[in-house]
């Protein structure tokens, strides 16, 4: 895949201020590096997991305090089951965590939280977490956060085609008229607009299986700093770089 635009930073610059009041509507998120940064200090790949987690919290804080209206987060993937299995149970602990601090916190601080991906193969207790969160998130109206967990764009789209072939069969539908929209409806992410920036820490370039249907028009951020070192100041050069852009959306740009 070929990326225009394509910007990689190595380290600290200038800091930037971007302009609040032209935001990007929806930022996703690859929160990747944990596991690096926690061998670069000699520290087991679990603390990493840990500060990316205590991160995750700083992050989405300054997303809500900015006034940004949708964030989505990578935060494992339907891949990562084959890492240890010390690294897996750690993760999940590290979630059950942060569902039981967000079920005291969503309705302070008026945040809609939603897990996104196939949450089957998760502990009954986690899944008890999600629907508590669910509930609490009902009414509220700042920052939609959307963290995806068991999740893969790929097998996102597999389930959508399933369930619109499944209308087909039933007669709810004509394939002949199943539109982008009726597509779009049966994803993971209904109701979500399209990510506008995508950021990915840690040097990679690549997407991973992230949002792979809703990210056709999506800008991409690239840096080469780590996720836990992921911080204010990385956030808003990647908002003000998107906003020196231009979309055009595959047409051309108005003068």
């Amino acid at each position: 895949m070929k990326f225009k635009n394509l910007r990689i930073f190595g380290g600290r610059e200038k800091p930037v201020t971007p302009d609040f009041s032209r935001l990007p509507q929806h930022i996703a998120i690859i929160m990747d590096g944990n596991g690096r940064w926690a061998t670069a200090r000699a520290l087991p790949r679990t603390a990493g997991h840990r500060a990316g987690s205590e991160n995750f919290r700083r992050i989405a804080t300054l997303c809500n305090d900015i006034g940004l209206k949708y964030l989505t987060v990578y935060a494992f993937s339907t891949e990562n089951w084959s890492r240890p299995k010390n690294e897996v149970d750690a993760i999940m602990s590290l979630f059950k965590e942060y569902l039981i601090e967000a079920c005291g916190e969503l309705t302070k601080k008026n945040i809609t939280l939603k897990i996104i991906g196939d949450t089957a193969p998760l502990s009954e207790d986690i899944r008890e977490l999600i629907r508590e969160t669910d509930r609490l998130s009902l009414g509220n109206t700042g920052l939609h956060v959307n963290v995806c967990l068991n999740y893969g764009g790929r097998a996102e789209i597999v389930r959508a085609a399933q369930t619109l072939a499944q209308k087909v069969r039933n007669g709810e539908l004509n394939p002949e008229q199943i539109s982008a929209a009726d597509f779009s409806a049966c994803l993971d992410t209904a109701g979500i607009p399209d990510p506008d920036l995508i950021i990915r820490p840690s040097g990679e370039l690549r997407i991973s299986n992230f949002l792979l249907w809703q990210s056709a028009y999506a800008e991409y951020y690239f840096t080469s700093v780590l996720w836990p070192d992921f911080d204010q100041e990385e956030l808003f050069r990647a908002i003000a770089d998107y906003q020196g852009r231009s979309r055009r959306y595959g047409g051309i740009e108005k003068r």
